[in-house]
């Protein structure tokens, strides 16, 4: 389903962000208003969506959040906010009273949460961090960016214990966002992540808290006794993938993923249905892998590829090479 953006603003400057590009070229009060909310409602409804996740910037920032989701949730929608947890003691407050009484499986938060020693967070912020965990834990499922190979999750695990988050760990690999300068990580360095990674499997089994892998990681990088112990400890249920996730913003615009937020961006109001969006942009995912396979070189002829166990990694890292290079492909491969 869409994620969909309520507001540009937000409360962090992360060095990998995703959304950085698009926010810096949006006004700062370009915000949802209540008429395009109602649209994209009565959109995902006739689309059969009954999820509905909500992004930013912060969304929480958002003037009319809470009636937003109050909206949402009369309607029938399963509301999933991707959060920072940065709040206001004021907005904590409000969200807290209005929402503390909503059932989880109903309302849901997927909190991107940063390394406080490696990220230098001022302790002010850290602070916020923490009572908004401390409100919401049980409908919380942490989330962590890679961006570089010497990672830490001890804080993660510290944090689900204390808080009693669920015991889920959201990981994510940073991309490169096309046009635009960000840290993200390194093809070189993605042996290293999931040795890292996989350096936590026994204190993920001692305290029963499941990896789950974002989209772009690579299968071919996992040796079989990893790709065992993910299998049977996750159920099967690691996906390698790499496809149009698709985000809304508060202007109507659409566009395959925050990577990729420049790349042949429309307006929703040029599609039927949420199967259109995304069968446009599958479609383009799909002209890519004509032009190259993915990330490695080895990925055109792989086999888990061609069998549709793998992706071949983030199209972002090849969409790169592709502006930088005399532009021979196919148009549809440049901004």
């Amino acid at each position: 389903m869409p994620n969909v953006l309520l507001t540009q603003s937000c409360v962090r400057s992360c060095p990998y962000c995703f959304a950085k590009k698009h926010m810096l070229e949006s006004a700062p009060e370009d915000i949802m208003s209540w008429e395009n909310l109602i649209y994209l409602a009565d959109l995902f409804e006739a689309s059969g969506e009954r999820r509905f996740p909500l992004l930013g910037g912060e969304p929480m920032l958002h003037p009319e959040f809470i009636n937003f989701v109050i909206y949402l949730l009369e309607r029938n929608f399963e509301v999933t906010v991707f959060t920072s947890g940065i709040l206001t003691g004021k907005l904590l407050f409000e969200a807290t009273t209005a929402l503390s009484n909503v059932r989880p499986e109903r309302l849901t938060f997927i909190c991107n949460l940063n390394d406080p020693q490696m990220t230098h967070s001022p302790l002010a912020e850290v602070e916020c961090v923490r009572r908004f965990l401390g409100h919401f834990g049980d409908r919380i499922t942490p989330g962590f960016n890679v961006y570089r190979a010497d990672f830490r999750l001890d804080f993660l695990f510290q944090y689900i214990r204390e808080f009693g988050l669920r015991r889920h760990i959201r990981v994510g690999i940073a991309h490169p966002i096309l046009g635009r300068k960000n840290r993200y990580l390194s093809l070189s360095d993605i042996d290293l992540v999931f040795e890292r990674l996989f350096f936590y499997a026994p204190l993920f089994e001692r305290l029963r808290i499941r990896p789950g892998l974002d989209c772009g990681f690579p299968l071919c990088r996992l040796s079989d006794s990893q790709l065992g112990w993910l299998y049977r400890y996750t159920g099967g249920k690691s996906d390698f993938g790499c496809g149009p996730v698709i985000d809304i913003g508060p202007d109507m615009t659409v566009w395959p993923c925050f990577p990729l937020s420049s790349f042949h961006k429309r307006s929703v109001f040029e599609f039927n249905s949420i199967r259109e969006m995304h069968d446009y942009y599958r479609g383009l995912h799909d002209m890519i892998h004509v032009e190259v396979g993915g990330i490695f070189e080895e990925c055109d002829n792989c086999l888990f590829r061609e069998e549709q166990l793998c992706a071949g990694g983030c199209v972002a890292h090849s969409l790169q090479k592709f502006q930088e290079e005399t532009p021979v492909r196919m148009k549809e491969m440049y901004l």
